[in-house]
């Protein structure tokens, strides 16, 4: 089954006063999917050392109503808008996202998933 990447840009929400640029970051992400190293696990890479990984489900309800599972929560922020949130032991890392590329990476996920392995 094919691996799945795409990219998207988001914003880094922080907490600090010290941010010169209204709190926000523009940052490219990848987003990618591996149906044959975990089917249900979706990767989230923002700039640096940061990836995380979570449920891919996970993901999709957050695009429609609050979700949290273990340090990990998504909702959506208006109508256009999603926002995750990962937890760990040196912080929070709050990202906005616009919702239609979430939307499609997970489209193309579960086509992944569906396509049938020539033989």
């Amino acid at each position: 089954m094919p691996a799945v990447e795409q990219y998207a840009r988001a914003h880094i929400v922080t907490d600090t006063a010290d941010s010169a640029d209204d709190e926000r970051r523009s940052v490219p992400v990848a987003l990618r999917y591996d149906p044959e190293a975990d089917p249900r696990r979706v990767h989230i890479v923002l700039p640096g050392p940061h990836e995380w990984v979570l449920d891919r489900d996970l993901m999709e309800e957050g695009l429609r109503i609050p979700a949290t599972r273990g340090d990990v929560r998504v909702w959506p922020c208006g109508r256009v808008q999603t926002v995750l949130e990962f937890h760990s032991p040196t912080g929070v890392a709050v990202v906005q996202f616009e919702t239609k590329p979430l939307v499609r990476f997970l489209r193309r996920t579960y086509m992944a998933v569906s396509t049938p392995v020539p033989h």
